[in-house]
């Protein structure tokens, strides 16, 4: 069965913000998919200084040269 769901980030958890059709204890496999960027998802543990959008730019820059 695949379900794709809403949830929130909170305390370490992932919680739904609806009840699943889910038995106690099962086991699932979890995809996470954000609604922020990649700068921003990862400016924070490379320590970067400048604003999401240079730091955007900058990844399609490089992106473009691959």
């Amino acid at each position: 069965m695949t379900l794709t769901v809403e949830a929130i980030y909170q305390e370490g958890v992932h919680k739904p913000v609806q009840p699943l059709p889910l038995q106690e204890n099962e086991s699932v496999r979890i995809t996470v998919h954000s609604g922020r960027s990649l700068a921003e998802q990862t400016a924070g543990m490379m320590n970067w200084k400048g604003d999401a959008e240079t730091l955007e730019r900058l990844l399609a820059e490089n992106e473009e040269d691959v």
